[in-house]
């Protein structure tokens, strides 16, 4: 190994992170399987306003969701690669997530089902988002991606 890789060397934190980041982001793309294959049963089980959480959603909310968790399933595996192209995945994702749940918000009945614990998940999800893009491109700019 040369001198000048051992410097791009990504440090341990980083390895950290972008495992974590492929954990998070393959449970987003678990709970939106989910969210569009829910069964009629569990659909029967709940109030009419979580149900219509579920069976109301504009198709591009649901095409936003799904954007966002794949997008942010390749940044991180990106990540792991250590490829540049990770950014631009993360960007993508956090674009689709503002979108996703600003339109989920106002658009479906979120807010009535579940009250302002329904704003807890966006600010969650969109700061983590956040994070992960900041830290791609601090990466990038400490030549740990290429």
């Amino acid at each position: 190994m040369s001198e000048q890789t051992k410097k791009m060397s990504p440090t341990r934190s980083f390895w950290v992170i972008a495992i974590v980041s492929l954990l998070w982001n393959i449970i987003g793309v678990v709970n939106y399987l989910y969210s569009v294959t829910i069964s009629p049963e569990a659909l029967a089980a709940m109030s009419e306003a979580e149900r219509a959480v579920y069976t109301d959603i504009p198709i591009f909310v649901n095409l936003c969701y799904a954007i966002a968790v794949f997008s942010g399933v390749l940044g991180s595996g990106l990540l792991l690669m250590r490829k540049a192209l990770a950014v631009s995945f993360f960007l993508v994702s956090l674009l689709a997530i503002v979108l996703q749940f600003g339109f989920g918000l106002f658009l479906t009945p979120m807010l009535e089902a579940q009250g302002l614990a329904a704003l807890l998940l966006p600010i969650v999800v969109i700061a983590v988002a956040a994070y992960l893009l900041w830290f791609s491109r601090r990466c990038a700019a400490n030549a740990y991606l290429y």
